[in-house]
C-alpha cells in the first residue's frame, strides 16, 4: 500500500442507503430528521399544511365537544376534562413533524380517554403513514384500530349503534392511513424520478469529460507519432552538419533540403492537429491519415535521410487492409524507425510486414546493436507506451525489448478480419 493510500482522506458515504430501496436523497426528503440527525426547518408550505391540519383537528374536536354537551349521561366534570385534553391534543398537532412516532403512540391512550382528541389522532396517523415506513404504520395503526371496540363498549355513542360506531371509526382510520400511504408512495415516485434525473445529468457530464479526455489522449498520441518522426530527421541531419562542416557541398545541400522538407511537414502536421482541435464536431478536414499503402513512402523518406532500412512487405495488396489496422501498422513502423535512428544510428533496420485476412497483420521492426557508443536520449519509452495503447485499442498486441545480440525489436500483431 502506497503512502497516498495511507494518508487518503475518508471516502464519502455511499450515494444509496437502503431504506425502502430508495436513494438517500429521496429518503432524506421523506424523513429529513432521521436522515440528517437534526430538526428540519419548516417552509412556508409546511406552515400552511400544519395550520390546516390543526384546523381539521379542532373541527373534529368541536364536533365531539358538542356531542358531549348534549349527552345527559356524561358528567359535566368529565366533559370539561375531555375538552381540556382534546385542546392539548390539538395543540400537539404542531409537533407532528418532530415527534411523528411519539405523537402517534401518545394519541392511543389520549384518544381512549378523550373523544375530542379524535381529530388529532387521525392527523397523527396520517403523518405517521406519510413520513414513516409501513412497519410503524402496521403496529401503531393496528393497535389504534384494535382499541376501538373497547372504547365504544366503555363509552358508547349516543347516536350510533355499537357495531355502526366501531365500523365507521375503523373505516375512517383505515381511510386516513391509506391516504397517507398513497401520499408517501406518490412522493417516493416523484423524488425517485427527480433523483434519477440528477444522476443522469451527472453521468452525462462524466461521459462528456471522459470523451474529452480520450480525445486529448488520442491527439497527444498522434502528435507524438507524427512529430517525433519529423523532428528526429531534423536532429539527425542537423547533427551531421554540425559534426561535418567540411562535407561536400552536394551532401550539405541534400541535408539542408531534408531539414527544410521535414520542418515543413512537421509544421503542416501540427497545423492539422490544431485544426482538429478548433474544428466543430464531425469536421474531418485535413489530409487523409496514412495507411499501410504509405509504408513504402515512409521507408523511402528514411532512406533519403541517410538511414539504412530494409523493407520486407509480404502483403500483396496493402489497400485491402482495413483503414484502422493499416493506420496502426504504419504508426508502429514509423515509431520503430524513429527509435532506431535515435538509439542505433548507423545500424541497418529491418521492417517486415506479413499476414492476410483472417490471420491478422504482423509488423516487425528490428535493428542490431549500434556500431558505436550512443548517448542516452532523455524521455525514452513514451512512444512505446503510445504504441501499446494503439495496439490494444485496435484489438491486437505488441511486444518490444532488447535482444541477446544487443539489438532491439518491436513486434506487433493486429487483427485482420476475413
Amino acid at each position: 500500500m502506497s503512502g497516498n493510500e495511507l494518508t487518503a482522506p475518508p471516502q464519502p458515504a455511499p450515494a444509496y442507503r437502503f431504506r425502502w430501496m430508495l436513494p438517500s436523497a429521496v429518503a432524506s426528503e421523506l424523513d429529513p430528521d432521521r436522515a440528517t440527525g437534526r430538526r428540519p426547518r419548516r417552509t412556508v408550505r409546511d406552515w400552511i399544511v400544519d395550520f390546516l391540519c390543526f384546523l381539521v383537528a379542532v373541527f373534529f374536536g368541536m364536533l365531539a365537544a358538542e356531542a358531549l354537551t348534549k349527552d345527559p349521561n356524561t358528567p359535566q366534570a368529565l366533559a370539561n376534562l375531555d375538552q381540556v385534553v382534546g385542546a392539548l391534543a390539538c395543540g400537539a398537532v404542531w409537533l407532528r413533524r418532530r415527534w411523528t412516532v411519539g405523537l402517534a403512540v401518545a394519541m392511543m391512550p389520549i384518544g381512549f380517554l378523550a373523544t375530542t382528541s379524535g381529530g388529532a389522532g387521525l392527523i397523527a396517523l396520517f403523518t405517521l403513514a406519510v413520513h414513516r415506513p409501513f412497519r410503524y404504520v402496521a403496529w401503531i395503526g393496528g393497535a389504534t384500530m384494535a382499541q376501538m371496540p373497547l372504547f365504544f363498549w366503555v363509552r358508547p355513542d349516543p347516536d350510533l349503534p355499537y357495531t355502526g360506531a366501531v365500523g365507521f371509526t375503523v373505516l375512517l382510520g383505515l381511510t386516513v392511513i391509506g391516504w397517507g400511504m398513497f401520499v408517501r408512495s406518490h412522493r417516493q415516485l416523484l423524488m425517485s424520478l427527480r433523483d434519477r434525473a440528477r444522476r443522469a445529468e451527472t453521468e452525462a457530464e462524466l461521459r462528456a469529460e471522459q470523451a474529452q479526455r480520450l480525445a486529448r489522449e488520442a491527439i497527444a498520441r498522434e502528435m507524438h507519432d507524427v512529430l517525433a518522426h519529423r523532428l528526429t530527421l531534423l536532429s539527425v541531419h542537423a547533427g551531421a552538419l554540425e559534426f561535418r562542416p567540411d562535407a561536400p557541398q552536394a551532401e550539405i545541400g541534400r541535408a539542408a533540403g531534408v531539414i527544410r522538407e521535414s520542418a515543413h511537414e512537421a509544421l503542416q502536421d501540427l497545423r492539422e492537429i490544431i485544426g482538429v482541435l478548433r474544428a466543430p464536431d464531425g469536421d474531418e478536414s485535413g489530409r487523409p491519415q496514412p495507411t499501410l499503402a504509405a509504408l513504402d513512402a515512409l521507408v523511402a523518406e528514411s532512406r533519403e535521410a541517410g538511414a539504412k532500412v530494409h523493407l520486407d512487405n509480404q502483403v500483396t495488396d496493402p489497400g485491402s487492409v482495413p483503414a484502422s489496422v493499416g493506420r496502426t501498422a504504419y504508426r508502429i513502423a514509423q515509431e520503430g524507425l524513429t527509435n532506431a535512428r535515435k538509439h542505433a544510428p548507423g545500424a541497418e533496420v529491418n521492417v517486415q510486414v506479413t499476414g492476410g485476412p483472417g490471420d491478422g497483420l504482423t509488423v516487425s521492426v528490428r535493428n542490431p546493436a549500434p556500431p558505436g557508443d550512443v548517448p542516452p536520449v532523455p524521455g525514452s519509452g513514451q512512444g512505446l507506451i503510445g504504441l501499446t495503447e494503439r495496439a490494444t485499442l485496435a484489438g491486437g498486441r505488441i511486444e518490444h525489448g532488447p535482444e541477446g545480440d544487443g539489438g532491439f525489436q518491436v513486434r506487433a500483431w493486429l487483427p485482420w478480419p476475413s
